[in-house]
């Protein structure tokens, strides 16, 4: 059997998992990745499907580790496509020489915590094993596509794929019938990039969103130099900013302006990039239904006016407010129903029975299908972790710990599993991903070297530390918007509890239980 010793094994190649590896290489330990894929990129080397792309700012997504490597990368798009954005993590991990460090084709089945020794043992898929001080899985949120529970998968005789596990050869579109099932963020993405070349296009609806338009446009040579030469101030901003952007505060609130001066507010807001419809729009738009309710108005004239026929309209229209569900931004989504190719089918009106050998059947009938995609989710935050075998003090498994939801600190390490970190988890993150993740991997990056100044070989969070971050999240969870369904709350997995899974007290409370963590010179995690 395959045997490495090293200070820390990493599990994941995505963003948080080449940051963690740029971190442990740069603080002199000895560290090894594994990657169950055939290579780096995570999220973005899985989700190749066509119409992927960030609705995040590129550069505000991209590592600020090194200004020698923002000056290097030139983004092409405002939001860079999935191929880019590939070809950006492979240009990361060799301009800084980690290739080395990892391991690809290594799913991880088992990691068990040995306390006389004080040390993890991973174990692969095919017979490989590390020996580590630390365990650090970065596997992210977005891991494991969830397929939704209707029988017949697998008699279906066509092709059939999930947005998130989508194959790295191409997939046929053109004159074929294709269904498109879900219209979360890869739904919408998805389905108007089919529908310029399939015969049809259906798209199978639950639950509406409130989409805006991306907003996308080509980087052009003045902005590349004036991002070259701003490097200093975007990292010193998007290190505070709440959400992980850079976008600015309207400075406004929604009744102090007439409706006329409102309605044209919301065009600007409407016209926006990406997440700004959030982050600058009228400051109490978010916290008063009324406000919220204002801007829904608005939305909803918008659609009524993209979309030609208004039975397809009324499906269309949410009946939640803005937030209940995480907003996408699309590209000609909306405009894709007036195509004669294209059909949407609402399956609360018409629930999903079965797939069949040729399509699948709602209650209105069988519609038949060449390509299948499930555009229907993850099973969010815990996921990855929930099927690596993890096994703490006494052999504790941590499905068992998690029997009722993730217990955490931080969304970054658990009581009863020393020297087991987990950036990017749940309860860590809610905005710009790369941008909270990074505070979480330099926390525990800091702790390693704490613990290794003070010659300790022994890290864990106190049970009443993980308490405190339990009731902080309890407590601020009133103030979230999300309808309690879906995969935020674990409800699209069957028999995973209801949990809230994202960080509903923010990034600023998240920054500043880690400064007094800091502070307090991590009290009671050393042993």
């Amino acid at each position: 059997m395959d045997q490495a010793d090293v200070d820390i094994v990493i599990v994941g190649a995505g963003v948080l998992g080449i940051n963690q590896l740029y971190r442990a290489r740069r603080d002199g330990y000895s560290v090894l990745l594994l990657e169950q894929g055939g290579g780096v990129g995570g999220t973005w080397y899985w989700n190749r499907y066509p119409g992927c792309r960030f609705d995040s700012e590129s550069y505000t997504y991209g590592y600020l580790f090194s200004e020698q490597l923002w000056r290097d990368w030139e983004w092409s798009e405002e939001f860079a496509g999935q191929p880019e954005t590939e070809r950006y993590l492979n240009h990361v991990v060799d301009r800084f020489d980690l290739r080395r460090y990892i391991r690809l084709g290594s799913r991880v089945t088992s990691a068990e915590w040995d306390e006389a020794t004080r040390t993890w043992t991973t174990r692969t898929e095919d017979g490989f094993e590390a020996r580590s001080t630390y365990l650090i899985s970065t596997t992210g949120v977005l891991s494991v596509p969830q397929y939704p529970d209707v029988p017949g998968r697998e008699t279906f005789a066509g092709e059939q794929h999930h947005t998130g596990a989508w194959p790295d050869s191409p997939v046929a579109i053109e004159g074929r019938r294709i269904a498109v099932v879900g219209t979360g963020s890869s739904g919408v993405q998805i389905a108007p990039v089919v529908a310029e070349q399939a015969a049809s296009v259906t798209v199978y609806q639950r639950t509406p969103s409130w989409c805006t338009p991306l907003n996308n446009h080509p980087i052009t040579a003045r902005q590349q130099a004036e991002l070259k030469e701003s490097f200093t101030r975007i990292r010193d901003a998007l290190a505070v900013a709440v959400a992980g952007f850079l976008h600015e505060s309207s400075g406004r609130r929604t009744f102090d302006d007439s409706k006329e001066q409102r309605w044209e507010f919301y065009e600007t807001i409407w016209n926006s990039p990406g997440f700004a419809k959030l982050s600058s729009n009228y400051e109490d738009m978010m916290l008063d239904p009324k406000a919220n309710g204002e801007w829904c108005e608005f939305l909803e004239e918008k659609i009524r006016a993209l979309v030609a026929d208004p039975a397809v309209a009324d499906l269309l229209v949410p009946d939640h407010g803005y937030g209940g569900l995480r907003p996408p931004f699309v590209t000609g989504y909306y405009e894709m129903f007036n195509r004669p190719n294209v059909e949407l089918v609402s399956t609360r009106r018409t629930p999903m029975l079965r797939l069949t050998e040729t399509g699948i059947e709602t209650t209105d009938g069988l519609r038949p299908f060449d390509l299948v995609v499930w555009a229907t989710g993850f099973d969010f935050g815990t996921g990855a972790m929930r099927r690596m075998g993890i096994r703490g003090v006494d052999g504790l498994p941590l499905n068992e710990y998690w029997a009722d939801g993730p217990r955490t600190f931080l969304g970054v390490m658990c009581h009863r599993f020393p020297n087991f970190f987990f950036p990017g988890g749940p309860h860590g993150a809610a905005g710009n991903n790369p941008r909270y993740g990074g505070d979480q991997v330099d926390f525990v990056a800091d702790l390693l070297n704490h613990a290794r100044d003070r010659g300790e070989r022994r890290v864990e969070v106190p049970l009443e530390t993980e308490r405190r971050w339990a009731a902080t999240m309890e407590k601020a969870l009133p103030r979230s918007t999300f309808v309690e369904h879906g995969q935020y709350y674990g409800t699209n997995v069957p028999g995973k509890p209801r949990r809230f899974l994202l960080n509903p007290a923010g990034r600023p409370v998240l920054l500043r239980v880690m400064a007094k963590t800091i502070e307090g010179g991590y009290a009671g995690f050393l042993d």
